[in-house]
């Protein structure tokens, strides 16, 4: 939920993620910490799985350092070469 906040020196929304915390009460911001948790284990392992299916082609700290855009090509890649794979029938794994 997006709230207005004003002071002297900014006026706007919580946008950025200090404001985001200013404006919160602690439930709101543990909530805010756990799903960032979730997110952060989330990448993780959709990193690993792609150092695992590159075969060594991609470090895990070279994976951490791919944006969002660079990820979901990635997975995307990969869905379909796993597809193509089952089409033809040659092994994969």
């Amino acid at each position: 939920m997006r709230t207005r906040i004003q002071t002297a020196i900014h006026v706007g929304y919580d946008k950025f993620f200090r404001i985001k915390l200013l404006v919160s009460d602690s439930d709101e911001i543990l909530k805010y910490v756990e799903e960032l948790e979730n997110e952060g284990k989330e990448i993780r392992n959709q990193i690993l799985k792609f150092c695992w299916h590159m075969r060594g082609g991609l470090s895990y700290n070279e994976g951490m350092a791919l944006s969002y855009t660079e990820r979901e090509q990635i997975a995307q890649l990969i869905k379909e070469n796993l597809e193509t794979t089952k089409k033809s029938g040659l092994p994969y794994f």
